[in-house]
């Protein structure tokens, strides 16, 4: 019996698991999938539970039911790749593989900054983007919430807790000199211009110095605040920054041009946890998924497997809150009511497959 093992069940692993049970596979190959919660989450929504918009059942899908695949959902305590076998906390028998698919995601990168951990909210995990809800849901009127970082988690959540709680000070506190640093100036204007206009403070250059439980010091000023939550930076699992291979500046892993680790070719490695010319994204992961599964179905089959192409990546969309939005579509930079339109159509096509 080959046993593959999918560790994490997020986009890339579970595109790559759909893509595979569609084929005509031997009849010795079975999958495991390895994921702390016993559903698929749809991270790039985790802003609207952090915000209180939508309700955690939106942003859950059940895993793919197949004879072929078993799911263990437990909480990973090391990667044992010498032994090749995944060990858990809380479960005593571990996992072998034949094949590991990696793709276990990423977590807040602090950089080093006093306090954030211990002090600021996430939405890096299911459990995380809830707890963070929680805590805006139950600020009293006029409350303070802060969300350190600009990028494009940091823009949806300051935008979409407005929408859920238009009563809160917010501030959103950008290292650089505009926000969405990454999307052209027609963008980041018209971002800019909706926190004016709905009353987020935007703070440029921003340097936090350290984070405590009721307040953010940002370049010798201490802000009181009641929530803070952080989207300023991630970096790969910490498992994955374990792991004896060669890794990138981002503590990623180096793949070859079939995904593989080159040292461990039985090793495979998807999404967040990959070294890669893109930046993190669901449809980055989503992609690459597909082509790993058709490296994987050949080496299955006992044949040499085609180099995958080069990846042709879509554009990006961002929201601000239920009526507005910002991206890049087909090469063009687009703002309003149409990309936030786009966005939401995207996420009823990805649930319905």
């Amino acid at each position: 019996m080959k046993n593959i093992v999918v560790l994490g069940g997020g986009y890339g692993g579970v595109n790559i698991i759909q893509n595979l049970i569609e084929q005509d596979l031997p009849e010795d190959v079975h999958f495991t999938v390895i994921d702390r919660n016993p559903y698929h989450s749809i991270k790039t929504e985790f802003y609207t539970i952090a915000a209180g918009t939508s309700a955690d059942t939106n942003v859950r899908m059940d895993f793919p039911e197949h004879d072929k695949i078993s799911y263990i959902f437990a909480e990973v305590k090391h990667i044992d790749a010498e032994n090749r076998q995944i060990l858990f906390q809380d479960r005593s028998e571990p996992a072998a593989y034949d094949y590991l698919i990696i793709g276990l995601g990423c977590e807040d990168n602090y950089h080093g900054v006093e306090g954030a951990a211990e002090y600021t909210e996430s939405i890096q995990t299911f459990h995380g983007a809830r707890h963070a809800g929680m805590a805006v849901g139950n600020l009293k009127a006029y409350g303070k919430a802060t969300i350190v970082g600009a990028g494009l988690s940091g823009i949806e959540v300051a935008a979409e807790i407005h929408e859920s709680r238009p009563d809160l000070n917010i501030r959103l506190l950008d290292r650089g000199t505009s926000v969405l640093k990454a999307f052209d100036r027609k963008i980041q204007n018209y971002v800019e211009d909706w926190f004016m206009k709905n009353d987020v403070e935007v703070l440029h250059e921003a340097n936090v110095e350290y984070v405590e439980k009721d307040g953010v010091c940002n370049n010798g000023v201490c802000y009181v605040n009641d929530v803070t939550i952080w989207t300023a930076g991630v970096r790969p699992n910490k498992l994955v920054r374990e792991l004896p291979y060669k890794k990138d500046e981002q503590d990623k892993i180096v793949v070859n041009n079939f995904y593989q680790v080159p040292k461990d070719p039985q090793v495979y490695v998807v999404g967040d946890c990959a070294s890669s010319e893109h930046s993190p994204s669901a449809q980055l992961a989503r992609q690459q998924g597909e082509q790993i599964a058709d490296v994987l179905y050949a080496v299955l089959k006992g044949e040499e497997p085609k180099e995958p192409g080069k990846l042709k990546l879509k554009g990006t969309l961002g929201s601000l809150g239920s009526s507005e939005g910002f991206g890049e579509m087909m090469s063009q930079s687009v703002v309003g009511y149409i990309p936030r339109l786009a966005k939401s159509g995207v996420l009823w096509l990805n649930k319905r497959h």
